[in-house]
């Protein structure tokens, strides 16, 4: 570097940000989007929001392992480092060629981000990321390494200093800063090190070797053993308190051969497939699977039609009602509670307000029923994908110890989305039709993000993944465990494609980055820790993914929707009708026979086919509804491909014929009718005490029970009663469908603000660009008072201002204002006057890059720029 670059170093990250140009400022904001929320006013500003400790950890979350593994390489290297130094920090002695080519990739990436600063040859890593990875007794570096040798001496007095020195061979020196330079040239000469080494004990090297990987700190007593003190002696180790003592950084870093990590790692690890199936299986099982989610669905809602279950005090759903919820769908309760989160998540499901509140479907249901099977799937699978609602969590316990319920409050999970995207990308990247090891998947997900669980396979990263998994095989994205071709088109991956690269702090095909820095709900679920990490795919300098819009993440869901139908059975129109007083279905029946058919027979078992039995009471169901034996006979004898056999056919006229010939209406209830003999009957039988019937007429019972008691106990002791209304009619019962009010589906709980757009990015760099050139243009001192420097407004008289304004007018030089807008908010501005009257100055505003209208009473004050800058 020559001397006049070196004149020209940055001396603080806001002069850093300054010699950006807009392409670089875009990319920090883009990869950062919290540093534009709200609008900088300045690049000083903007430099000060990006070194916050809120920031600094959000960013430090968004790097990959190896990037991380600079940053923290960088924090134990002197300040300013040079680029050398730090990629010996790395690679080591033995110069490793992978890290080597990685490590461009890695240094552009902290640049980007604004977390270093600085010439190649004076590095240096923002304070409070520093602060975060470098070495303390309180927070130990992940790199294993202790404090330098001029940190631990930083108390000792300088008559030991002058003792080790002399134990290590050294000469003594007048001072101990002096001494401490002279003993740390030593630890850093690998040659001078080395001969020092060669003349320790065994036992000495065994008790380095202990250490050098960390944790550095050891405990010694009053009287240390000769192996002990001959390291004393030498200053290789060094007394931090009684009884402890550290490892020197530079003493590691010699026996580490130069590397800060054990293990670096700057490759991505590989995603292992697990299996490999021909495509066509894995489509043919996905598509099986998607028909079985809608069915499903459908199951769930129609379980639920007359008002589900209510709604819990805290809200969400009790066990005891998931418990049923799981019976009725023949699921085990995660199951059931990942279903009943989908139909909410999709907006088909909702509580629905009254007073009682209970959770019904909503009228999006009824549309959607109407839908394309194919439709119907994509709706449910792209609520899927950008939800934030997570069922894996239910049964778990939120920070305050209370239980997580179905559709209960703090299930939301921020990383969901980014999670569930990521592991279909990595699937994607495979060969067709091969599924993931899901331990390989975990571990290039804590490579991705790497300091979060690192070291749990249980963090919440590892456990959405492997939700993602399970639930992706049920809702039919993926089969066998491998990306379907709708799948694959869903999220907008091509066949054969390798996976997409991300940036950090963006999530690919969304329109949110979303990471765990700030899980909602229960926070603990993602553990605390400021030593934190992060994100990045492969180090390829690939420009970073723009989000989907919404109009592209439509077109992927109709592509997927479109390969996914003609792999979906097409709904049929008969049933097979058997002697044995079964019906089946050998595939989806369509819509009003379906409807038809639940109501006039029981479903025995389901699967490839469905098994209906038909009972006295299914048909009598039927006969309740409204249908006459006529009806029925008709409706099977139009929809079975088989004969109607002789034994449905007697049912149907057996029960149609009593059905109806007992009448219950209201008195508190009674029974007429024709048969007094019938009447005699149900009189003598012991079950009918419990009703407490008397005879009121020859025709006539009387009853201290409610009709729908009476009407229920008479039923069960199998007669066939109909109910009647108050002018004798026979009332017809069909199943009240109950609905909620509209509802909107749950928005998901981004992981902070979202990426900016194009638009938004170009006028922020605009509004702080100018606002940094009214913050340091040279201005000239006036009269009253010289101008403020560093924010602080400008101070002028009301004349003086309006004369300095007149004159620019005339002059058309620019000025410098403060300017205070109604809501109190101070800002300074560069303008041009155009014209001053009536209390207002018209002028073109530098700031904002166009012509506005100020009142002058809001005018702090004026100066004008100096000579070279006007």
């Amino acid at each position: 570097m020559s001397s006049d670059e070196k004149q020209v170093a940055p001396r603080s990250l806001a002069e850093a940000l300054r010699a950006k140009d807009d392409g670089s400022l875009a990319a920090l904001l883009r990869a950062r989007p919290d540093l534009i929320t709200p609008v900088p006013t300045d690049l000083t500003q903007l430099a000060t929001r990006a070194g916050t400790r809120a920031s600094v950890i959000r960013a430090l979350e968004r790097l990959d392992r190896f990037t991380l593994q600079a940053a923290e390489a960088l924090a134990v290297a002197p300040e300013p480092a040079d680029r050398e130094t730090l990629l010996a920090l790395l690679a080591g002695d033995e110069n490793d060629p992978a890290v080597v080519g990685a490590f461009p990739h890695a240094l552009a990436a902290l640049r980007e981000q604004a977390l270093v600063w600085g010439p190649d040859d004076r590095l240096r890593l923002v304070r409070t990321a520093r602060e975060l990875l470098a070495p303390s007794p309180q927070h130990p570096s992940p790199t294993g390494l202790g404090p330098t040798v001029a940190e631990a001496t930083s108390g000792m007095s300088p008559g030991r200093i002058q003792e080790i020195l002399t134990a290590a061979g050294l000469p003594t020196t007048h001072d101990a800063v002096s001494a401490v330079a002279s003993l740390t040239a030593l630890f850093t000469d690998r040659a001078r090190m080395a001969e020092l080494l060669a003349t320790a004990p065994p036992d000495s090297l065994d008790v380095l070797s202990r250490l050098v990987w960390g944790p550095p700190y050891g405990q010694v007593t009053a009287d240390p053993a000769s192996r002990l003190r001959w390291l004393l002696d030498r200053g290789l180790l060094l007394p931090t308190a009684p009884g402890t003592v550290v490892l020197p950084r530079e003493v590691a870093l010699h026996l580490r051969a130069g590397r800060a990590h054990r293990d670096t790692e700057p490759l991505p690890p590989a995603v292992e497939p697990a299996a490999t199936h021909r495509p066509q299986v894995v489509d043919t099982t996905a598509a099986g699977q998607a028909y079985t989610s809608l069915a499903t669905i459908e199951e769930l809602l129609k379980d639920w039609d007359e008002g589900g279950p209510t709604v819990l005090r805290a809200g969400g759903l009790s066990v005891r009602d998931l418990k049923r919820t799981a019976v009725a769908l023949d699921v085990p309760e995660p199951v059931a509670a990942f279903w009943v989160e989908l139909a909410y998540a999709a907006g088909l499901l909702a509580s629905d307000g009254e007073a009682d509140e209970r959770y019904a479907a909503t009228p999006a249901y009824d549309e959607w029923l109407e839908l394309p099977s194919a439709e119907r799937w994509t709706l449910l699978a792209t609520a899927w994908l950008s939800a934030t609602r997570t069922a894996g969590v239910i049964g778990g316990r939120d920070a305050k110890e209370r239980t997580l319920s179905a559709l209960g409050p703090g299930l939301d999970r921020s990383a969901a989305p980014e999670v569930r995207h990521r592991v279909l990308t990595l699937l994607a990247a495979l060969p067709e039709g091969a599924s993931a090891s899901p331990d390989s998947l975990v571990a290039r997900l804590h490579w991705e993000r790497a300091l979060r669980g690192a070291a749990s396979s249980d963090d919440l990263r590892a456990r959405l993944a492997r939700w993602t998994l399970s639930e992706a095989e049920s809702l039919g994205i993926t089969g066998r465990g491998a990306l379907s071709a709708h799948g694959r088109a869903l999220i907008g991956a091509q066949p054969g494609a390798s996976a997409p690269e991300t940036r950090p702090g963006t999530e690919p095909g969304t329109g949110t980055g979303a990471g765990t820095g700030t899980e909602t709900g229960a926070e603990a679920d993602s553990g605390p820790g400021d030593k934190l990490p992060v994100h990045h795919h492969r180090h390829h300098p690939a420009p970073p993914p723009q989000p989907r819009s919404p109009a592209e993440l439509a077109s992927a869901a109709a592509r997927a929707g479109k390969l996914l139908a003609p792999l979906l059975p097409e709904p049929l129109d008969h049933v097979l009708l058997q002697a044995d007083l079964t019906a089946v279905a050998p595939g989806p029946l369509q819509r009003p026979l379906a409807d038809t058919l639940d109501v006039l027979a029981d479903v025995e078992s389901k699967g490839g086919a469905t098994v209906y039995r038909f009972t006295p009471g299914s048909v009598r169901r039927a006969l309740d509804a409204g249908r006459s034996a006529s009806d029925l006979h008709a409706f099977l004898s139009e929809h079975s491909r088989t004969p109607v056999p002789q034994p449905l056919t007697y049912l149907i006229d057996d029960v149609a014929r009593r059905h109806g010939h007992l009448r219950i209406g209201s008195a508190s209830a009674y029974v007429r009718c024709d048969d007094d003999a019938l009447l005699n009957e149900i009189i003598a039988d012991k079950r009918s005490q419990g009703l407490r019937l008397r005879r009121l007429a020859p025709t006539v019972l009387a009853a201290q029970a409610d009709p729908a008691t009476l009407l229920e106990g008479l039923r069960s002791m199998g007669f066939a009663p109909a109910a009647e209304s108050a002018e004798g009619d026979v009332l017809i019962t069909r199943a009240h469908a109950h609905r909620t009010p509209p509802r909107t589906a749950p928005e998901p709980v981004p992981d902070g603000p979202p990426s900016p757009d194009t638009t938004l990015l170009g006028a922020a760099i605009r509004a702080i660009r100018a606002g940094d050139l009214a913050s340091t243009t040279p201005h000239k001192p006036t009269a009253s008072a010289a101008p403020g420097r560093n924010g602080t407004l400008p101070r002028t008289t009301s004349a003086e201002t309006l004369a300095t304004m007149q004159a620019a007018v005339l002059t058309g030089d620019t000025l410098w204002i403060g300017y205070v807008n109604a809501e109190g908010s101070a800002s300074q501005r560069v303008i041009a006057p155009i014209k001053v009257e009536g209390g207002f100055v018209t002028a073109y505003d530098h700031t904002a890059d166009e012509v506005r209208t100020y009142p002058l009473h809001r005018v702090t004050g004026v100066a004008e720029l100096a000579d070279e800058q006007a």
